[in-house]
């Protein structure tokens, strides 16, 4: 009888103490669960976490690095945190680099920002959806430049030559295979040179490559320091493949390379995408606000032909990615 006893005690001791671990369970879950939301409030980045900032642009004989500059300097004035404009790969690698969170603001252009936030072509399987846009700049021109000495008037005399196509995965690279493509070109068509702008100007100022393709804001350095020493030509885009190109990719735009720019002695017809800027979701709201009015509450002030596109009632124009809150309230503000 004691033993029945004692195993009824021990069985009951048992019991009691699952009920007080199951309550310890529940209770410990429900208060970790509000510890885990308030600590994901509390780390949220806030402006003052800021003691340095970078703008990611391009190659130095692009458009993007010395905007970058002036971009860096208005910024830094106005948020009083130092910001400084980087050499970097452009486009598609820039926006690797904001997702990675190496850096915090980047040029990119607007068909590769895309891209990039929709998984596709370069970024297939590489979907980034860490980024936002804080506003759009300025058209980019696709060039397809050359010298009068290669010969090379058309699209169709492409074929056989060495062309400057850009980095793979780079937006030039992209530009120029869809260029090609509507003209029924390949790369294999071509040997194709994998060259930034500042190589571009120097192989063809050495006649070691016969074209390049260069989308950059007009004028641009390399092509300006070429023409320093070669009669440059630009190939033109024609009408009717424009509308090819932009019936396939609707984020091209019809352009034109104006007479006096590289000494050219009329209007040359091409295409471009949009420049814009990119920023990291993890910026403070308040951050993201001033920068962009630091920029375009500043825009007639920055010297660089470019400057005269940058505007806030076009500061949303061409942009097919999400707009940061900090932007939005910027814009909403200015474009009553």
């Amino acid at each position: 009888m004691k033993k029945k006893q004692l195993n009824l005690l021990v069985l009951l001791s048992l019991f009691a103490l699952l009920v007080l671990a199951a309550c310890g369970s529940t209770d410990s879950g429900s208060s970790d669960s509000s510890t885990d939301s308030k600590s994901g409030e509390e780390t949220g980045k806030k402006k003052e976490d800021y003691k340095f900032l970078s703008i990611l642009t391009g190659g130095v004989q692009g458009t993007y690095y010395p905007l970058g500059g002036t971009f860096a300097d208005l910024i830094s004035k106005e948020t009083g945190i130092k910001t400084t404009a980087e050499v970097s790969q452009a486009s598609a690698a820039n926006m690797t680099a904001l997702q990675e969170g190496t850096q915090e603001i980047a040029f990119v252009q607007t068909d590769i920002a895309y891209y990039a936030t929709e998984g596709k072509f370069m970024f297939e399987g590489n979907k980034i959806d860490t980024i936002s846009a804080l506003g759009s700049l300025y058209p980019e021109t696709v060039q397809l430049v050359t010298t009068d000495k290669t010969g090379i008037k058309s699209f169709a005399d492409l074929k056989g030559k060495k062309i400057s196509v850009g980095a793979p995965g780079s937006g030039t690279y992209a530009n120029a295979e869809q260029l090609l493509e509507i003209h029924g070109i390949t790369m294999d068509d071509i040997e194709p040179q994998n060259l930034d702008f500042g190589e571009s100007q120097d192989s063809l100022q050495a006649g070691q490559i016969d074209a390049a393709f260069i989308t950059a804001g007009t004028p641009t350095g390399a092509v300006e320091a070429l023409n320093a020493v070669a009669n440059v030509l630009i190939i033109p885009v024609e009408d009717v493949k424009a509308d090819e190109l932009i019936e396939k990719y609707p984020y091209y735009a019809k352009d034109v390379v104006p007479a006096g720019t590289y000494g050219l002695t009329s209007d040359v017809p091409t295409v471009s995408v949009g420049a814009m800027l990119a920023v990291s979701n993890e910026l403070p709201e308040d951050l993201v606000y001033e920068m962009t009015k630091a920029i375009y509450d500043n825009a007639s002030s920055i010297t660089h032909p470019k400057g005269q596109y940058i505007k806030a009632e076009t500061g949303l124009d061409g942009i097919g990615i999400p707009v940061h809150p900090g932007a939005q309230k910027y814009f909403d503000e200015v474009n009553k």
